[in-house]
């Protein structure tokens, strides 16, 4: 199943990529307690953790809604053929992205609306693609919907420096910059409403303008939380970071907030990178929370292209 109905807006689950990502927990999360993953290494592994190598697997997707008429995509993963000398995993890739797109019945002309809810390599790549040797919007009557902030802190021009130090090196340049000289882009601060089921908010830490998008239809409710949460264990370590978020502590704080939230709103908790069922309901437990459910996706069973399609 890679789809599923919450009130009138569906939700759909588009891959680009499911593998490794060449790092190991205690480099991915630095602060996060080596017990919690052993303590929880049955339901990790293989969705979320390598057996044998203990290298992190990780998934890049997009989150394609349906709601009002619409057509929305949430992130936009790596892309292809992107020079990425700095994050090399990400490097070059030659996926069949908008060939899953299509098998969702979604065409590059059909979407309304692309939701970045951050502006890091792995949330903006299909932004754009190559026509010829120029980067162009891949969604060509889409308005791109991207946190005023991150627009800025990202813009090389304004000389901010990063935790990433050069690891989003080219993805200003050629994943931000052509859609908003296209004219394409809303960069949008603290609230935006998308329609009547559909709300962006402010979740800075991770970077300064990430974002959550929340879903409310019916009964349903749904948090898509882009990089607040990478794994499972996150959920359980609340104040476990990424070694990519530019203010630890502000991350920490908008974890258990928007982690809160969810808990006592039933909502489904939406990343974007993880494997296995992709999201899930989290309830309170002590200091932090669990997993109470996961939604009915299908998990990945392969891996995908690497490199210039090269098998990974």
């Amino acid at each position: 199943m890679n789809t599923i109905t919450l009130g009138d807006i569906t939700l759909t689950r588009v891959r680009e990529y499911f593998g490794p990502v060449d790092m190991t927990p205690e480099a991915f999360f630095p602060d996060s307690p080596a017990e919690t993953w052993e303590r929880h290494r049955t339901m990790l592994v293989p969705d979320f953790l390598a057996d044998g190598t203990r290298v992190v697997n990780s998934a890049i997707q997009t989150w394609l809604l349906r709601s009002e008429g619409r057509t929305i995509l949430v992130d936009t993963g790596v892309g292809n053929h992107k020079e990425r000398p700095y994050s090399p995993v990400w490097s070059r890739l030659n996926t069949n992205f908008l060939d899953n797109l299509a098998r969702a019945g979604v065409r590059p002309e059909d979407v309304d609306i692309v939701i970045n809810t951050h502006l890091h390599v792995d949330h903006v790549g299909w932004n754009t693609c190559l026509d010829g040797r120029t980067w162009v919007p891949t969604f060509p009557n889409a308005t791109y919907l991207m946190p005023k902030r991150d627009f800025d802190f990202w813009n090389p021009e304004n000389g901010h420096t990063s935790v990433l130090g050069r690891g989003n090196q080219n993805v200003f340049e050629d994943s931000v910059a052509p859609v908003h000289r296209a004219g394409r882009t809303l960069l949008w601060e603290d609230s935006h409403r998308i329609d009547a089921g559909l709300r962006l908010d402010a979740a800075p830490g991770h970077t300064p303008g990430s974002s959550v998008l929340t879903l409310a239809s019916g009964t349903d409710r749904a948090v898509f939380v882009g990089d607040l949460l990478h794994s499972p264990v996150q959920i359980f370590e609340p104040d476990s970071n990424s070694c990519f978020c530019e203010d630890p502590a502000q991350a920490r704080a908008t974890r258990r907030k928007v982690l809160g939230w969810a808990a006592d709103n039933n909502a489904l908790v939406v990343p974007a990178h993880l494997g296995g069922h992709g999201a899930a309901q989290v309830a309170r437990e002590g200091n932090g929370f669990t997993v109470r459910g996961w939604a009915p996706f299908t998990p990945y069973t392969e891996r995908v292209q690497g490199p210039e399609g090269e098998p990974l």
